[in-house]
This record gives structure tokens, C-alpha cells and sequence, in this order.
């Protein structure tokens, strides 16, 4: 069998010296799910919680796979959660800006939703100005998965099932993916993702987790934390964000962070790439890994705090999103606004547009071939 291999992994590790804190104590587990709430026809959704020795803890929903909380330790072992996000099912039907997750068929922009597959045009649903944004109106984020719990020798963990018919949103093919989320004991958070499909179709799943290190409701914007990206190109962008085509050196702009630069000291920079839309960084980068292996795309630090992210995949290339469309109108958890730039996004990915770029890695999927795919978050403090 050929495997059309991609890569993600979710990997959340804390600093050696939180090891021996009194969380150590508690019991690896994963709790009974609670009603999380229930969608528009009626289905009951979910919440789930895994929590490892050290006292981490995902709520993971099967209402799109979405990661309602993620817990990390500062620089002096106090826990918050770090993932913007609602307190009830009830947030993320009504308004929510992918907040963590998944996305599919295709995760970022198709040109017009249009593309060709041997010689066969393909329409899809048109959902961001006229082009089509991860999967459509009804992506894979907005479904409702089929949840297992499991036991694994890893740790506790959730395994998401959901299958795509021929033309959902305008895709071919019937597409099966599965999405693992495992707890580990070293505070890894892994998610596997595989897809099979019964006919030629596209596939580029991820994560849209926002982070503010500083917390979720910390109220803080996202500007101070300090970020390296591991890439010497972008991939510039038109007036409707898709992507031009040109592998763009990174060399003398705003969009170079192969050293730590806060997110905020060129965001208003003179380029035009900075004053599409809202404005603000919404692009790709093209990582030097070239999602040959897997290795780390970016590192961020938030410097009061000290909570560092590692982000980690063998990708071809990671969306960086500052946040530009978030303007205080939602109401996330604690019942605190999320104002202009106070989460940032890493997608690992391939190339958006990929499908109308045929020199860019492929993201087609045949039918007797398995998509393979990790995405990793790797904490630490400084």
C-alpha cells in the first residue's frame, strides 16, 4: 500500500523541576464525559477530560475535535489554561473563529474554492469573500465525531472518528479520518490523524488552537511574546489572501523571525503584506525542515510568565495568524472579551492553495494510500 504521509504532533512537556510537585500525586485518568451541550438538530455533545500524574489536563469536545482547555505551568509551577475558547457548547455554535479545532478536508484558502483533479473541476462552498476557508461552511470543524475513550500504555486518550461523504462542501470522494488525542505521562499531548478515501480527492488536516501564554483570561494581548520560526521563505498573499505562487526570502522583512522577535515589534511595519484585510501577520511560512522529519517550526515565550511553546511537525509549511480579526465583540471564558491581537495561531500545514499550485508539495489522496499526520505542542518554562 502507498502511504501519502503528512505530519503534526501535539506535545506538551513541562520543565523537569515541575516532576516533583505535589500534583505528582494524583491518578492518571480520564474522567466520564459530561453533557457539553446539544446542537441545533438536536445532538448531544461531549466533553472529555484526560489528566496525567503531573496534573495536566485537555477538555477535548467531539463537537469538531475542539481542544476547550489546555493547562500549562509558569515559571513557578502555577497552572492556567492557555487556549482561548467559551465555557459551553453554546459559544462555538453561535460565533467562534475556529477556536481549537480541527480542520478539514482542507485546513486555510482555496482560490475561489475552485481546483482540478484529472481533468475534472471541482466547486466547493464558497465561505471567506469568494474563496473557500477551512473545509467550508460546515467543516470538519463544526460536525459532531464519534468519540472513544481508550487506555493506552502511553496514557489516557480519545480517539475522534468522522466520515466526509462524496461531495461535502463540494469535495469528491468519501473520506474516513480519525483523530487520537493521548495524554502522556512526560505531559504530551499527541494527536494522530489518519484519513482513507474510496476516490481521488484532496486532503490537508490540522489544529487552530489559539494561544495567549499568558493565559486565557489573562486579559493581555499576545504582542510581548517573544517568536522564532524556523523558515527562510513565505508565501506572500493577494488582496483576498491567497497565495501568489513566489517562495518570497524572508531576508530584511518583517516576516523574518529566524531569531526570537516579539510578535508585536514590525506588525505595523511598512509592507504590503501587513496591511491586507485587518491587518497583521496571516501567512505561511515555508519551513526549512521541509516537512522531511519531524522538527521544530516555532518557539514562543512569554516573558513574564516564562511558559515557552514549542511547536513541532513534519509539515511542509505552518500558518502564523496574530489574531487580526479578533476585535472584543466575543465573549470567551470567564467571561472575558477577546480583544484585537490576544491569541495567536501556529497551523502546520501544506501550502495554502496548494491544489491550483501544481510545483507545491501535493496534497492528493488516492484511494488505497492513508494519510498520516502529527501535530505537536511541546511546553516548557523559562
Amino acid at each position: 500500500m502507498r502511504i501519502f504521509r503528512a505530519g503534526i504532533v501535539v506535545a506538551l512537556i513541562t520543565a523537569g523541576s515541575m516532576m516533583g510537585c505535589s500534583r505528582s500525586t494524583e491518578k492518571t485518568m480520564s474522567t466520564d464525559p459530561v453533557v457539553f451541550g446539544t446542537t441545533p438538530d438536536g445532538k448531544s455533545v461531549m466533553l472529555y477530560t484526560l489528566r496525567n500524574a503531573t496534573g495536566m489536563e485537555a477538555k477535548i469536545t467531539n463537537y469538531g475535535g475542539i481542544i476547550v482547555s489546555l493547562t500549562a505551568p509558569d515559571k513557578n509551577g502555577t497552572y492556567a489554561d492557555v487556549v482561548l475558547g467559551y465555557d459551553s457548547l453554546a459559544g462555538y455554535i453561535r460565533a467562534t473563529p475556529y477556536f481549537g479545532a480541527l480542520i478539514g478536508r482542507y485546513g486555510n484558502r482555496i482560490g475561489k474554492g475552485q481546483f482540478t483533479l484529472d481533468g475534472k473541476a471541482y466547486q466547493l462552498t464558497v465561505n471567506d469573500g469568494a474563496n473557500h476557508l477551512h473545509g467550508g461552511k460546515v467543516g470538519f470543524d463544526k460536525v459532531v465525531w464519534d468519540a472513544q475513550q481508550v487506555t493506552t500504555a502511553d496514557g489516557p486518550g480519545l480517539v475522534l472518528t468522522y466520515v466526509s461523504k462524496d461531495g461535502e462542501e463540494g469535495y469528491p470522494g468519501t473520506l474516513t479520518s480519525t483523530v487520537t488525542y493521548t495524554l502522556k505521562a512526560n505531559n504530551e499531548l499527541v494527536m494522530d490523524f489518519t484519513a482513507t478515501t474510496d476516490a481521488p480527492t484532496i486532503v490537508n488536516l490540522t489544529a487552530h488552537s489559539y494561544f495567549n501564554l499568558a493565559g486565557a483570561t489573562s486579559g493581555k494581548s499576545i504582542l510581548d511574546h517573544l517568536m522564532m520560526i524556523d523558515a527562510d521563505r513565505y508565501t506572500p498573499v493577494d488582496n483576498g489572501l491567497i497565495t501568489t505562487g513566489e517562495l518570497k526570502d524572508v531576508t530584511g522583512s518583517p516576516m523574518d523571525f529566524r531569531t526570537p522577535t516579539a510578535i508585536g515589534a514590525r506588525i505595523g511595519a511598512d509592507d504590503p503584506q501587513l496591511h491586507l484585510g485587518p491587518g497583521g501577520y496571516d501567512h505561511n511560512w515555508v519551513l526549512n525542515s521541509g516537512g522531511r522529519s519531524l522538527a521544530v517550526n516555532a518557539r514562543v515565550v512569554e516573558p513574564v510568565s516564562g511558559r515557552v511553546l514549542e511547536v513541532l511537525s513534519d509539515q511542509p509549511g505552518v500558518q502564523f495568524y496574530s489574531g487580526n480579526f479578533l476585535d472584543g465583540t466575543i465573549v470567551g471564558k470567564g467571561g472575558v472579551k477577546y480583544e484585537f491581537r490576544h491569541g495567536f495561531c501556529l497551523e502546520p500545514q501544506h501550502f495554502p492553495d496548494s491544489p491550483n499550485k501544481p510545483a507545491w508539495p501535493t496534497v492528493r489522496l488516492d484511494p488505497g494510500q492513508t494519510y498520516v499526520a502529527k501535530i505537536a505542542y511541546r511546553f516548557s518554562t523559562k
